[in-house]
């Protein structure tokens, strides 16, 4: 083959970064370019709409390489796969052995066993993993954190019992006490002091992880992605810290340490997550000089979110988990679990589970997302990304340590404070639709009923408010459950209230703003009628009422509403509710008329669709 030397596309000169921005100016037309084309994220900082090679000179994990420290692009070196795993609640030991070993020849090479405490017994383990070859699969234990040791000490004699190679085991036993008091509100740090028998009774296990990090519990509970990021770097140095001060050597103390994160639909923000995590956390070990750089590893599970999953339109949240198993894989973590579609209202069926495993095996058999080391690295966004989100979580992960460490501020209720404040920050957008949720706020299912399917571990958004004396605990309410009550609420009333667009005037504007009121109000739970347009006032409302009509919408232009809204408001006479879309700039005389109700992109929609079902006696 003849030596070809010549640049493709040399004729062409590359444009500047000026002459983009000067192209950008044109197109917007004197726009601002700030609030067009610059997104303000919830980490604080912005995202430009393009990136170039410039904006990534001084980034110094660029330049990097796949499986050498600080692991910014993955531990791995020759390809990137990760174990798909599939979480089992064991009631039956008999029972959920045999649905492992099933699941095991469809693809899963990692389990997770979740138990009661009071089942650990060398008879319960030995029917558990009856037929199950350890040195091929991936085995997860979690169970009371003080039957940990207990526990370890029964799998390190069941595996030599049957003469496993125990150097070739993998697994981990989930043991964080931290966990339970951002859950419970419970003082649990004395269990921390079990930390290292625990680890000693693993010695003949060096591939079993069993100090856990579970920052998926903040990502369930609403935490921004900066939050779980430096608070994950936070709670895993409180455990290193507290390891070593046990007298526990740092290689061995940082190898034992496992990170179980959660994933959010913030597709490209959690993969620049994950690269920054290992990094941050890579640099935190090396300040404890271990001899190894590969104790400087991050050894992360992602678990695809609970927190933005719905019981309504329950399939979208097939959609998102697909987006969330992508960023992890793509991020180069070690294991995924992908939480199915239904969790949010039922324990999940053999078809759910089914749908989540697939999603993984998609990954990798189809898309062979497994075959390429760190296939976002390079990308100047997500290089960018990943810096940017890296500073965030690092400025908080310096601020709790600034406050005594994580577990003294998780004692003191700040971490679930700061996460419940998010959490309800982000309750509050979704009311008003700032942050959107497909299927529930934005393009409902309007005809869907919920057939009995109810939310499970529904709780309030207050902030979870605690008695004097106890530590504050997370609120676990997902971002749907505020409109998934309201729903819920309109249909178990007596009847189902209908609301009728009254479209006139203008088409553009009319069929515009009834599609924006059929979302907005079947997002209660009502019956939307549009209509395709009148000719007059009296002509809409009399069909309006024909059809049964709680509530008449007028849908038209704001020209227009000063000829079309004071008339139907009146000839409606107080028949049906009646409510004007849009905010016309004779708002103010509509109201003088008599005209109370208005819905617009800048209405609070969770709380304009509470006061509408209270004037309806739902």
């Amino acid at each position: 083959m003849a030596n070809n030397q010549e640049k493709l596309f040399s004729e062409f000169q590359a444009p500047t970064t000026e002459e983009w921005l000067a192209k950008i100016e044109v197109d917007l037309k004197g726009a601002d370019f700030n609030k067009k084309m610059v997104w303000r994220t919830n980490e604080g900082f912005n995202v430009q709409p393009f990136y170039r090679r410039e904006d990534n000179e001084n980034l110094k994990a660029v330049n990097s390489l796949p499986g050498e420290f600080p692991f910014v692009r993955g531990n791995k070196k020759d390809n990137n796969l990760w174990y798909v795993r599939q979480n089992i609640s064991v009631e039956c030991p008999k029972a959920a052995n045999e649905k492992a070993l099933d699941i095991l020849n469809k693809g899963v090479d990692s389990i997770g066993f979740d138990f009661a405490g009071e089942k650990v017994s060398k008879e319960f383990i030995a029917d558990l993993l009856n037929g199950i070859l350890p040195q091929y699969v991936e085995l997860n234990f979690t169970t009371c954190q003080c039957k940990a040791v207990e526990l370890a000490k029964i799998l390190v004699e069941y595996f030599k019992e049957n003469n496993y190679p125990l150097a070739e085991l993998k697994g981990s036993i989930n043991f964080d006490p931290i966990n339970k008091i951002l859950l419970k509100g419970k003082d649990k740090s004395a269990v921390i002091a079990e930390a290292k028998p625990l680890i000693e009774a693993l010695a003949e296990l060096p591939g079993y992880k069993c100090i856990n990090v579970n920052s998926a519990t903040l990502n369930n509970c609403g935490a921004y992605i900066y939050q779980e990021l430096g608070y994950a770097l936070a709670w895993g140095a409180e455990y290193l810290q507290q390891l070593v001060d046990m007298g526990i050597d740092v290689d061995k103390a940082a190898h034992r340490i496992k990170f179980n994160m959660g994933v959010s639909d913030n597709y490209f923000m959690e993969i620049a997550k994950f690269r920054a995590a290992r990094m941050l956390w890579a640099q935190i070990v090396k300040q404890f000089e271990p001899k190894c750089d590969c104790a400087c590893k991050m050894h992360v599970c992602a678990i695809t979110s609970e927190y933005n999953q719905t019981v309504f339109d329950s399939y979208v949240n097939l959609l998102r988990s697909q987006t969330e198993a992508m960023s992890a894989s793509i991020a180069n973590v070690d294991s995924i679990v992908v939480t199915p579609f239904d969790t949010p209202y039922e324990q999940p069926t053999e078809f759910a589970e089914r749908i989540a495993r697939n999603q993984q095996l998609l990954l990798k058999e189809e898309a062979h997302f497994d075959k390429l080391v760190d296939v976002a690295g390079g990308s100047y966004t997500i290089e960018h990304l990943t810096d940017a989100i890296a500073q965030e979580g690092w400025k908080l992960f310096l601020a709790v340590e600034n406050e005594g460490g994580f577990l003294a501020e998780s004692l003191k209720g700040n971490i679930q404070n700061a996460v419940n404040a998010s959490n309800k920050k982000r309750h509050e957008d979704t009311a008003k639709r700032k942050e959107f949720i497909l299927g529930t706020n934005q393009f409902p299912n309007f005809t869907e009923v919920s057939e009995g399917k109810k939310p499970i571990n529904a709780t309030c958004t207050c902030g979870c408010e605690v008695a004097e004396g106890e530590i504050a605990k997370l609120c676990t309410a997902r971002m749907a459950s505020d409109f998934e009550n309201l729903r819920l609420a309109t249909e178990a009333a007596a009847k189902q209230p209908v609301a009728f667009m009254l479209t006139i005037g203008n088409l553009a504007m009319r069929q515009a703003r009834a599609q924006f009121s059929c979302n907005f109000l079947a997002a209660a739970g009502y019956k939307v009628i549009d209509n395709l347009g009148f000719k007059t006032v009296e002509e809409g409302v009399d069909a309006a009422l024909a059809a049964g009509a709680d509530i008449v919408v007028i849908c038209s232009s704001d020209d227009e509403y000063a000829e079309y809204a004071i008339p139907a408001y009146q000839y409606l006479n107080g028949r049906a509710m009646y409510v004007v879309a849009g905010a016309p700039a004779c708002s103010e005389d509509l109201k003088a008329a008599g005209i109370e109700n208005f819905i617009n992109v800048k209405s609070n929609q969770l709380g304009t669709l509470k006061e509408y079902n209270a004037k309806l006696g739902i």
